[in-house]
């Protein structure tokens, strides 16, 4: 696999575009190169490689489902507990993810086709459905943000 290749996938949340490098994946969703992306990791022990957590919100965080976390350092990071979707990922340990749509419209097969380099195809197939929660934390409080 090249560094560069972008995976279709069904996540746990929606289907989504995935790769190693994030500003390829801005560049399919005509974004700017520098705006941030979600990191989908398939263990916490990929976590302690990104980020810090605070002891605060260590417990909340590894009981959570279908959640991501913006943490001090400004990285999205979610863990995934989907058994399917994480299978995919123990290859990589983390990837950069988006939604497998254009920017501002919803989910549509025929372009995620045209964009990714790899389809990652299980028995669920594609589908839209709602994004995962985002909290955003620091040392001492919680906030949610979608």
């Amino acid at each position: 696999m090249r560094q560069d290749s972008i995976f279709l996938a069904q996540s746990d949340t929606t289907a989504g575009l995935l790769s190693k490098n994030p500003k390829i994946l801005n560049l399919c969703k005509s974004r700017p190169e520098s705006q941030p992306l979600l990191i989908e990791s398939s263990h916490l022990s990929g976590l302690k490689k990104l980020v810090r957590v605070p002891n605060k919100h260590k417990n909340t965080i590894r009981k959570a489902k279908n959640s991501t976390f913006i943490y001090p350092n400004g990285k999205a990071v979610r863990v995934v507990k989907d058994e399917l979707h994480s299978r995919f990922l123990l290859d990589f340990q983390m990837l950069y993810s988006t939604s497998a749509n254009p920017t501002g419209k919803s989910f549509s097969k025929q372009w995620a086709y045209e964009v990714c380099d790899v389809i990652v195809c299980d028995r669920r197939g594609f589908k839209e459905s709602s994004p995962s929660k985002m909290y955003k934390i620091n040392r001492c409080k919680i906030q949610r943000r979608r």
